[in-house]
């Protein structure tokens, strides 16, 4: 009887399941998070005769086959881009990207990550760098005795210096072919992957990326109603496929139990 094992599959699909959602809900309030969505797939079959197998000597074919399955595994969790919720914020470091694109974001190590999370700061030295301290790429550096500090919808950093405007440099987004094969890595970072494709620096607003909001932040796209919904689907498909298990260890002990 496979039925256990298959109750078990189950189970098990469905506990990272549960997980993905608890990760979506546990990031309702992060800026710029994206929520996840676990895909399955059905595991191998178990075939007693395959669809269109012989059946007589006269080469009549069997119209269906007899297949068993053996259960599921989770086949993904696909992260959906959805531009989140944007809140006003009145910070003049705060920036959001209408549409799609990454801010490029340089790791200490020298590596290269990307966030939709625009929420700078400036470091020590007067550079714009993120929460953790990670600097932007390109560097822009905001001098101690700036005023009205002003970014444009195309990113370009301007400011008042002893009362002159000077122009402080332009930050650029980056865009890649698939989203969704993007690495998490944490902080609201990104790593470019082989599945993502290798990342194309634009001007923001320009071949398809998004315009820059100075003064605002995106949210994160989780929808509370619809991840507690999902949440207790997945609770029942838990309990449903533990039903199973209860099921097939019954039918075994009364098995056992014939005289």
């Amino acid at each position: 009887m496979n039925a256990l094992k298959i109750g078990a599959t189950g189970m098990l699909a469905q506990q990272s399941n549960v997980d993905v959602l608890s990760n979506n809900i546990a990031n309702i309030n992060t800026t710029a998070f994206k929520r996840q969505r676990a895909s399955f797939k059905d595991l191998l079959y178990q075939n007693d005769r395959t669809p269109g197998a012989a059946t007589s000597a006269a080469n009549t074919l069997a119209p269906s086959g007899v297949q068993y399955g053996l259960g599921v595994s989770v086949g993904s969790t696909h992260r959906n881009f959805q531009q989140g919720a944007v809140v006003r914020t009145d910070s003049a470091l705060d920036i959001s990207i209408q549409g799609r694109g990454f801010f490029n974001i340089q790791l200490p190590n020298g590596d290269t990550a990307y966030t939709r999370d625009g929420a700078f700061q400036v470091n020590e030295n007067g550079d714009m760098v993120t929460s953790q301290g990670y600097l932007l790429d390109p560097a822009i550096n905001i001098p101690p005795e700036a005023i009205d500090l002003n970014i444009s919808s195309d990113g370009v950093v301007t400011a008042t210096v002893n009362d002159n405007s000077v122009n402080l440099g332009q930050i650029t987004t980056n865009m890649f072919i698939n989203e969704g094969g993007l690495e998490a890595i944490g902080d609201n970072l990104y790593r470019e992957t082989e599945a993502s494709g290798a990342a194309a620096n634009v001007i923001a607003g320009e071949n398809g990326s998004g315009a820059l909001l100075q003064k605002h932040l995106e949210g994160s796209n989780v929808d509370a109603i619809e991840s507690i919904t999902d949440l207790i689907t997945a609770q029942r498909a838990y309990e449903l496929n533990s039903q199973i298990i209860t099921t097939a260890d019954e039918m075994m002990a009364a098995a056992n139990q014939m005289r």
